[in-house]
């Protein structure tokens, strides 16, 4: 399970809290300082140190700065002297240091005093976090243009047609592309959708299945296709769930994923749920579709899968970063890394397959703090819906402070995010249960 991570508030106004990063590799551990606003560049950590290093596991982190023994000003002193010391160039020459570890929360101030024969090495390990562009969904072209320079600057591949028609990506099923066709038809109901299903057999087997979730709590024995979807699921349901799952699996799930994150389907399923239950309990005059708030939910990440497909050499080096800067938001480090963010990559895809535009442009938008246009209501539903799943180590990435703009503009209350939270842990084991259903159906729809 993936811990979020905040930034402690250090009560001294002599200096910025300094990161401490436990990272090993075959030859041991080492200590990384490095100022905890800023980026720990792991190319600069490998020149610095000649080794592979990579951040110690965030469980393995936390439980070893909780030891009780490094609640001390001894223990703490002791610490600092245990280790191979890589330390940003900007800290060197100072006589105090506000040391604090993100995972553990243990925060202290360190008098420097290295001994002659402990090894500190320093250099340029630390870096301002790349700004993600801002652009809204209207404006995909511009996404298409970043993508494609992106390609060619780690791939040998040069984008001279059609950006979607070069780069490997698979084709959507025949049942796929009529269940797109059916989300997008407003006149679009069960009888159309029932014979649809009826003829893959990996959809049936997957809509029976969700039938008989205890989530659904059906009562008595579904007996069909056609009482499944009539009587315990519904058209939204079942056209939203066999689309997520249809496109999550054009894509192999990558395999050297960070190290204690949170899995693909399980975040995909809590963040849907989330989403749906947050869009209930708002004001039914300003209520964006349900289904399609689902629906974003459960595309919501779409686009790291899509990042691990185009750019598989450079994917475990996204990794080690993600890892190592647990204090900032995967986007950020994407776009130091590869120059493009899931959120770009997964909004053009979608847009691209002529999903329906609120959720393109709602996930594409669903780290800004202004969205706009027809996918506004759903980019701020996922902003708050990964927000609140964070604090309950259900999401991966940075806990946040909760704003009232966050969620006010949605006509929702503390108390409605209290609700709809309880509502969703109410459901874990159901959750659970739905989420291992819809991983172990690998066949594409």
């Amino acid at each position: 399970m993936t811990v979020g991570v905040q930034i402690p508030a250090y009560d001294n106004p002599g200096g910025a809290c300094v990161r401490l990063v436990l990272m090993h590799d075959a030859e041991g551990k080492v200590l990384v300082l490095v100022p905890s606003d800023k980026l720990l560049n792991m190319a600069a950590v490998w020149s610095l140190s000649g080794r592979k290093l990579r951040a110690v596991r965030g469980e393995d982190t936390q439980r070893y700065f909780s030891q009780g023994g490094l609640q001390s000003e001894e223990g703490q002193q002791r610490l600092m002297h245990s280790f191979t010391l890589l330390v940003d160039a900007s800290l060197q020459g100072q006589s105090e240091i506000n040391l604090c570890e993100l995972r553990s929360g243990l925060s202290f101030q360190w008098r420097v005093n290295t001994t002659p024969e402990q090894k500190v090495l320093y250099g340029e390990l630390a870096q301002e976090p790349e700004t993600i562009p801002l652009q809204s969904g209207a404006e995909a072209g511009r996404d298409a243009v970043v993508i494609t320079r992106a390609v060619e600057r780690f791939t040998a591949l040069r984008i001279q047609q059609r950006l979607e028609d070069t780069l490997g990506l698979p084709a959507l099923a025949p049942t796929t592309q009529k269940i797109i066709m059916l989300r997008s038809d407003p006149d679009s109901g069960v009888d159309a959708l029932v014979p649809v299903v009826r003829l893959d057999p990996s959809l049936s087997a997957q809509v029976m299945s969700w039938a008989a979730s205890p989530y659904y709590a059906a009562p008595g024995k579904v007996e069909s296709i056609e009482d499944a979807v009539i009587r315990v699921l519904g058209f939204d349901l079942v056209v939203n769930l066999a689309l997520g799952i249809a496109m999550g699996q054009v894509l192999n799930l990558p395999e050297d994923v960070p190290r204690g994150s949170t899995p693909y389907w399980k975040q995909s399923v809590y963040t849907a749920t989330l989403c749906e239950l947050l869009t209930r309990r708002m004001p039914i005059e300003t209520r964006p579709k349900t289904g399609l708030a689902y629906l974003s939910g459960l595309l919501n990440n779409f686009g790291y899968l899509v990042l691990a497909h185009l750019f598989q050499p450079q994917f475990s080096i996204l990794s080690r970063y993600i890892e190592a800067n647990p204090h900032l938001e995967p986007q950020l480090v994407e776009q130091h890394v590869l120059k493009v963010t899931r959120d770009q990559v997964g909004g053009w895809l979608m847009d691209s397959w002529n999903l329906p535009s609120e959720v393109c442009s709602g996930i594409r938008q669903q780290q800004f703090e202004l969205p706009i246009g027809d996918g506004e209501p759903y980019a701020r539903l996922l902003r708050l819906a990964q927000a609140l799943l964070r604090r309950e180590q259900l999401a991966d990435g940075p806990i946040t402070t909760l704003e009232p703009d966050m969620y006010e503009p949605l006509g929702l209350s503390d108390g409605d995010l209290e609700d709809a939270v309880a509502a969703l842990l109410a459901n874990r084991d159901s959750l659970d249960q739905l989420t291992h259903t819809l991983s172990r159906h690998r066949t594409a729809v």
